[in-house]
């Protein structure tokens, strides 16, 4: 019989080890950037100096000490509560499934979400353009009562001919790394970009952190102020269902766009979801014993929480000093 060898491992060799990604690493390989900006008509005008000095004659001011401006259409009608509301939604939408970054109007987005996101956007914008339609069918009217209030204040000139256009909404996904023709034309520019970009990550990382445990704190201590009747005016069986249902959502949420920052909130947070995993909000308005049990427990995750949000900046400057990645098996 014929023996053939086979190769056996070195006890001495190693294990191959994975690096672990840094947050940061994590944030800049799994999200993508998203933009989202509006159009939106003003409808405050500052009163030319004329105004303001007819407007300060009754005071006795002088114009140079006076800021006023007008009003020129009603906020408070439906259809403009209508147009507003929609663009709320829209920042609500965009907020909820996204990360700060440390670049105006941009934040950071699942790649994996950004269909779903997309194709929400587009609803919502069809939304908004109906809205404005409808606005825009009520604006001779408006300008009407808008030249009644206003009185000699009132200006034709102020006010477009149709409001089709002035309000609307654009998204973009930019680019947040380095151009791949920087490292053909300057090796050395596109490095010293790539730490810029690195650094911003560490940044977004760091506002991600605080954003959350600002908000968890936020939704605990409301929920131990109403359950526990310790707030000012309040009765511990009086609280709507949304000191409940909110929390439940910021579980969803952080779950969904948790980096892995900070292993002590990543703990708090799921103490607090095993605290009421299963209650309803009308549970604890029935049950004495266990209003007093979902008390104690997260008002010791909120004592936690209060000592994270303090240490905030100790940790900021902490994370600033180079470290590198340790391996895991």
């Amino acid at each position: 019989m014929t023996m053939v060898d086979t190769p056996r491992r070195n006890s001495r060799t190693p294990p191959t080890r994975t690096p672990l990604l840094s947050p940061a690493t994590r944030l800049q390989t799994s999200f993508a950037a998203v933009r989202v900006s509006f159009t939106w008509l003003g409808v405050r005008k500052t009163l030319t100096q004329s105004q303001k000095a007819q407007a300060g004659e009754p005071f006795g001011a002088e114009q140079a000490y006076l800021s006023a401006s007008k009003k020129l259409l009603d906020t408070g009608s439906p259809q403009f509560r209508e147009v507003t509301s929609i663009r709320n939604r829209i920042v609500s939408y965009w907020k909820g499934m996204t990360l700060p970054y440390p670049e105006p109007g941009i934040r950071l987005i699942r790649q994996d979400q950004l269909a779903t996101f997309n194709q929400t956007i587009i609803e919502l914008q069809d939304q908004l353009q109906k809205a404005v339609a409808n606005l825009d069918a009520h604006y001779t009217q408006m300008r009407a009562a808008a030249r009644q209030r206003l009185g000699s204040l009132y200006n034709e000139t102020d006010y477009p001919a149709s409001l089709q256009g002035l309000f609307a909404v654009e998204w973009e996904f930019p680019s947040v790394e380095p151009p791949d023709y920087l490292a053909r034309l300057n090796p050395q520019l596109f490095e010293a970009e790539k730490t810029r970009i690195a650094a911003r990550f560490d940044e977004a990382v760091r506002l991600a952190e605080e954003a959350f445990t600002a908000e968890f704190a936020k939704l605990v201590g409301h929920l131990v102020e109403r359950i526990s009747g310790t707030g000012p005016e309040t009765d511990k069986k009086v609280f709507r269902d949304s000191a409940v249902t909110n929390l439940h959502e910021f579980f969803e949420r952080f779950k969904s766009l948790n980096v892995h920052s900070n292993t002590q909130l990543d703990e708090l947070v799921q103490t607090a979801q095993q605290a009421v995993q299963g209650i309803r909000p009308q549970d604890l308005r029935d049950q004495d014993a266990l209003r007093k049990q979902v008390t104690n427990q997260m008002s010791q995750v909120l004592g936690t929480l209060d000592g994270l949000l303090v240490d905030a900046p100790r940790r900021r400057i902490l994370r600033s000093i180079p470290h590198q990645s340790q391996p895991v098996a």
